[in-house]
């Protein structure tokens, strides 16, 4: 499968990926009652937002504090960061709203729409 996302270079994200994570996580904060997984524009292709948690999962970067708050916000558990000040990476970060992205998903009922959808993008031609 060829990823739209730019790759990692050594545990670290280009700028653009961690932009496009920012902007992952303003679309989990306002999916609502819609069934399915909310969708953000990278490249002028149209990517889900569990596919940008997952292209982030192996990066070494330090979130931002205005990311670590949104993302700790949703924790059931207090966050007790293991670096000074409690950093949080962008690996962290992504392993969490994965999980919370496939929990909506669940709860919504939805998840095999996502899997088709992922896999009919596996097998679509790029352009």
């Amino acid at each position: 499968m060829t990823n739209a996302l730019p790759p990692l270079h050594n545990g670290h994200a280009p700028f653009t990926l961690q932009e496009l994570f920012r902007e992952a996580l303003y679309a989990f904060e306002e999916w609502d009652a819609e069934l399915t997984e909310p969708l953000v524009t990278f490249e002028a292709r149209v990517v889900p937002i569990s596919q940008v948690f997952e292209a982030m999962r192996q990066c070494d970067d330090i979130v931002p504090m205005n990311i670590v708050g949104a993302v700790t916000e949703r924790l059931t558990k207090p966050w007790e960061g293991e670096g000074p000040l409690d950093r949080m990476s962008f690996s962290t970060a992504a392993r969490v709203m994965g999980v919370l992205v496939r929990k909506r998903l669940l709860a919504n009922g939805t998840p095999e729409i996502v899997a088709v959808a992922a896999r009919q993008d596996e097998i679509s031609p790029r352009g």
